[in-house]
């Protein structure tokens, strides 16, 4: 009896093999786009508060080129430890994935949440001539070589204009740029006509006593809450489904489940955070958590959306 309990008390006394995970250094996050674009806005309001529920400093890494690639080239290479975390963004991430030269699959991410899902607009110069989307489109009939700004080629604006030009039959050129940012400085500076971006990308430019840039239509359903003026594509008879890009929370393959659910649940909690929603609110961003298991249907989702719609649009 006496061994017995030794044994016992010896069991007691080992640590467990298995125990929940915690960082215990910071958390690099990977960004695909550079500094000032709307991935990286986004990504960094929410790593910021974040802090306080992963318990160690997340910091990010802007990994720009290649209209995305570059960066989820290296998140699809790096050590799957917990340690680097990275951002997506639906559609262009999927897009990416159903060609032949890109070094990355859906299969080399493991979802973790959603953080993000914005909707697209078509934008001109606040000075533009064109005041309404069926000038633009009357325009680009008679002209067919009018300039379109996109993130990238195949990325999610271009996706965007692709969508708009194709249902409103017309044609035009596309100019491509590394992202978001320096798509819609091209069009502030007059080097092409018109852009189609997310909202959160175009809020502080069509806002304010001098707007740089206005908004001729949405690809929504429904009119959007902050342009109740501006008409849905759907209205105009051109494409009649929302379309918009999600920005959600990855990490390599091969992460063990504890350290998504640990990073599912912490991200959760810091995107129920009255003080990070107000934030987010300010900037013009609208939280939209999905949790590991959500956001893995959504990709899956925008998988077939770019083998059955995008993949005929180019």
């Amino acid at each position: 009896m006496k061994k017995w309990l030794l044994f016992l008390a010896c069991l007691l006394l080992i640590p467990s093999v298995v125990s929940a995970f915690t960082p215990e250094k910071q958390v690099t996050v990977i960004v695909a786009y550079k500094s000032g674009s709307g991935t990286d806005t986004g990504a960094r309001l929410l790593t910021r508060f974040a802090q306080k529920y992963v318990g160690q400093p997340l910091i990010i890494e802007n990994l720009p080129g290649g209209y995305g690639k570059i960066g989820w080239s290296e998140l699809a290479r790096s050590k799957p430890d917990g340690y680097t975390l990275g951002f997506i963004n639906l559609p262009t991430f999927t897009t990416f994935t159903t060609q032949t030269n890109t070094s990355f699959t859906v299969d080399s991410i493991v979802p973790i949440a959603n953080h993000l899902s914005e909707t697209c607009v078509i934008v001109v110069k606040a000075d533009s001539p064109w005041r309404t989307l069926d000038d633009l489109v009357k325009a680009c009939k008679q002209k067919s070589n009018y300039r379109c700004a996109t993130n990238g080629n195949k990325a999610s604006n271009h996706t965007a204009a692709q969508l708009l030009a194709t249902t409103a039959k017309f044609k035009y050129r596309a100019v491509h740029f590394g992202g978001t940012a320096d798509q819609l400085l091209a069009l502030r500076q007059g080097e092409v006509q018109f852009s189609c971006a997310k909202v959160a990308d175009i809020a502080t430019l069509v806002s304010g006593p001098k707007p740089e840039l206005r908004v001729l239509g949405v690809f929504a359903g429904e009119r959007l809450s902050d342009f109740p003026n501006v008409p849905t594509l759907k209205e105009l008879g051109f494409y009649p489904y929302w379309y918009g890009s999600a920005r959600a929370l990855v990490a390599p393959k091969g992460t063990p489940k504890e350290i998504i659910a640990f990073y599912e649940e912490a991200f959760r909690k810091t995107m129920e955070d009255p003080e990070c929603i107000a934030v987010h609110k300010k900037a013009g961003l609208t939280i939209d958590f999905k949790n590991s298991a959500d956001l893995n249907k959504l990709i899956q989702e925008q998988l077939i959306f770019c083998r059955d719609v995008i993949a005929k649009l180019f």
